[in-house]
Formats: structure tokens, C-alpha cells, sequence
């Protein structure tokens, strides 16, 4: 194997880019981004994640005074601890600190209490694998985390607002076919009804090569562990780098008027599909060219007998026919106020129109009732999530991505 640089990777065959597509945009606002993070208490949530970390990594290019980072995942907390104080360019404030706890727990509650107000506060905490819907177990999690618990960090910081409130959304919310996307859409609507409350801003993008748990991650794993590489064939996604996820988070939190939804501006002709990558990668990662399988067994059956000269890596490529894949992303709607001029490299949804307190509650009282219910099943959430979003038609197969090798 010769020495792999993934930024490069993604520089060169994802999204060709050869600096941030969002650079333009920083160097523009470099004051205005200045003013609102110099100096300024910080709280991220679910920032050990590779858009939290990524996010962290952007603000710390200016000078926060303070900056606390919650995550459930400790081991990934370690993990940024030791990357930021590895790097060279970051402003880490002394007061920084790293917990290992849930965002809806009364420590949390505590902290934000004690230690804040906060004026910078942005949650990344979600669930965002489309995975994560195959029974009503699932689902109910996945709603928890993306809808009900942001609702509730909401209720806290209602009393005393911070300066900037960000949320990170998916552009899986827009026209949704699976219940992740309809989650983030829920989260959207939630948000956005506490937006004349609090200075709120969120954002819609794309996929984000090789973001933890990701298709893309997985190929190294795999070629770590000797196994082959799999993924669909006719699923076209829009990508940005890790770097320009915490950007654009980054820019929404800072420059975006309570209310605003941010998305990148990509073209359709910039869309991937995760075969022509895993193509490339195996090019890349050790010279090989794919040795196509026809099933998932005959795959890991060449693996195995691979030997160290090969030159042939063995892949399995397929047609998607899991539950809740669309073929390809956008980013709004018809009917959304779009603006594709204030910003160079960003668009901005603007003016989007609010539920009221009581259809959120309504809302909420709904959901409950589903999830309450000893006959509880996956369909009865959806239709209950689908009287609430009217777009919101969800393709339902049969089969899960934990069902695909």
C-alpha cells in the first residue's frame, strides 16, 4: 500500500476542488466572523462527530475564550483533544473542556447553567444514518434524538438566548423519502418556531466524504481488515470535505438571520456515485483495479485468497433496492424563498413560514401517542410524521442497509 492522504483524495476525485469552496465566502466575512466568535463562550454539542469536530476546527481559526464540547462518544472526544492540540493553525482557548454526556441530561442542564450563558451554541448531536429506520425500535430513537431532545435543549436556552443558535439539518430534509430526512424536517420546523425567541440558524448539505461511519470510511476499514468493497451503483450524491462541513456550519451560525436554512451552491454535474469513488480509492490506496463480484459471497470469497502481488481487488457493486435511498439530493424546494446572491458559494432559504407553539405541541402529543402504543410498528410513525410533513413519501422495500454488506 503506498501512503494514502485522504484531503487529497477528496481534493482530487470527489469534489475537485483544489481549495474550500467556502473560502471566498470567510475571506469576505473574515470581520463579521471575527466579531462574532473573538472573545466569545462556546458550547458545541455532538462536537466529537466529523461535522462538530470539523465545525470546532473552523471557529478555532478565530479566538474564542471559552469552548466546552459535549458528546456521548468519549473515546472520539480523546480523539479530537489529541488532534487539535496535534495541529498547527487552531486558537484552542485555555478554558476548554471535553464531557462524555447526553445533551438532554440534568448534568448537561448544569453545566449550561453554571457555566454558561453561552453566546455560541450549536448542536450536532443526531442521528443521520439512513440505517437507522429499519423498525419502529429504530425509528423512535432516531425521533428522540433529531426531534424531541432538540426541542428540549430549545426549552433551556429559551431563558437566557445566546447570540447564535445552530442546528444541523440534512439535504435529506428537503422532499424526504426516509424517515432521517423527515426527522431533520421535523427538527426544521422545531427550530424554526422558537426563531423569533432565539437567533437560530440551520443548515442543509451535502454528503461528507469519509465522515465517520460513512460508505466512504468504510472502504478504508475494509481495505484495513482485508475485505472487499461494496456500494451502489445508481445513487448520485452531492459531497463537500470535511473542512468545508464545520465552514458552512460555521457561516450559517455567524452570518445567518434567525430563520435562515444554508446550503451549498453544487451543481448537478458535481453529483458522485459511490462506485466511480470506490473505483478511484482502490486506484489510489494500493494501485488495483476492481475485480467486479456478482454476489456479496463470491466477493468475500476472493478476498480471502488474495494474495500479496495481486493487483485486482475484489468489489461487489449493486443496484439500491434498501428502504428509504433516493437516487439523488436537492437542496429546497419549490415554494421556498431561495436567495443565491448575498452569499458566493452559499444559498440561503429565508422567510420560511413557522408552526405555531400549539401545531408543535400538537406534534409532540402525536408522537407520544405512536410511540406509547403496545401496537406500535414502523408504519404507524411514518403516517403519523406524514400528516405532518405532506411531502414526505417514503420508500419502503423491505430491507435494511444493516441487511448489505
Amino acid at each position: 500500500m503506498k501512503h494514502f492522504n485522504v484531503n487529497q483524495f477528496i481534493s482530487t476525485y470527489i469534489t475537485e476542488r483544489e481549495q474550500s469552496l467556502f473560502a471566498n465566502d470567510i475571506e469576505k466575512n473574515k470581520e463579521e466572523l471575527s466579531q462574532a466568535i473573538d472573545g466569545k463562550s462556546v458550547i458545541v454539542i455532538g462536537g466529537a462527530g466529523t461535522i462538530g469536530s470539523s465545525y470546532i476546527k473552523a471557529i478555532l481559526r478565530f479566538k474564542p475564550a471559552k469552548l466546552y464540547v459535549v458528546d456521548l462518544n468519549e473515546n472520539g472526544l480523546t480523539e479530537l483533544v489529541r488532534d487539535l492540540r496535534s495541529s498547527v493553525g487552531y486558537n484552542i482557548p485555555e478554558d476548554f473542556k471535553t464531557y462524555p454526556i447526553d445533551f438532554s441530561s440534568d448534568v448537561f442542564e448544569k453545566i449550561l447553567i453554571n457555566e454558561g450563558p453561552f453566546h455560541i451554541v450549536a448542536n450536532f448531536a443526531a442521528h443521520k444514518h439512513v440505517r437507522s429506520e429499519k423498525d419502529h425500535y429504530s425509528i423512535e430513537a432516531m425521533v428522540n434524538n433529531n426531534v424531541i431532545k432538540a426541542k428540549g435543549l430549545l426549552d433551556l436556552l429559551v431563558a437566557n438566548p445566546p447570540e447564535h443558535f445552530f442546528c444541523v439539518s440534512t439535504d435529506k430534509a428537503a422532499n424526504p423519502v426516509n424517515v432521517m430526512g423527515a426527522s431533520k424536517k421535523l427538527m426544521e420546523e422545531v427550530i424554526l418556531s422558537y426563531a423569533k425567541k432565539i437567533p437560530i440558524t440551520t443548515a442543509r448539505f451535502a454528503n461528507v466524504a469519509f465522515s465517520n461511519g460513512s460508505l466512504l470510511f468504510g472502504f478504508i476499514e475494509r481495505m484495513m481488515k482485508r475485505q472487499p468493497l461494496s456500494s451502489p451503483t445508481d445513487v448520485k450524491r452531492y459531497f463537500v470535505s470535511p473542512e468545508e462541513s464545520g465552514q458552512i456550519c460555521m457561516l450559517a451560525c455567524m452570518l445567518g438571520k434567525s430563520g435562515q436554512i444554508f446550503f451549498p451552491k453544487l451543481s448537478e454535474k458535481q453529483m458522485k456515485t459511490f462506485s466511480s469513488i470506490g473505483v478511484a480509492f482502490l486506484k489510489e490506496y494500493g494501485d488495483y483495479e476492481p475485480e467486479y463480484c456478482d454476489t456479496e459471497q463470491d466477493a468475500r470469497t476472493k478476498t480471502l485468497a488474495l494474495s500479496n502481488e495481486a493487483d485486482k481487488y475484489p468489489v461487489y457493486f449493486f443496484p439500491t433496492d434498501t428502504s428509504g435511498e433516493k437516487k439523488f439530493e436537492e437542496f429546497f424546494v419549490e415554494g421556498e424563498d431561495v436567495d443565491m446572491d448575498t452569499f458566493a458559494q452559499l444559498g440561503v432559504i429565508r422567510d420560511t413560514p413557522s408552526k405555531s407553539m400549539q401545531e408543535i405541541d400538537e406534534l409532540f402529543a402525536a408522537l407520544h401517542s405512536v410511540f406509547a402504543s403496545e401496537q406500535v410498528t414502523k408504519k404507524a410513525i411514518v403516517a403519523a410524521i406524514g400528516d405532518f410533513i405532506p411531502n414526505f413519501k417514503h420508500i419502503e422495500t423491505g430491507k435494511s442497509l444493516d441487511q448489505k454488506m
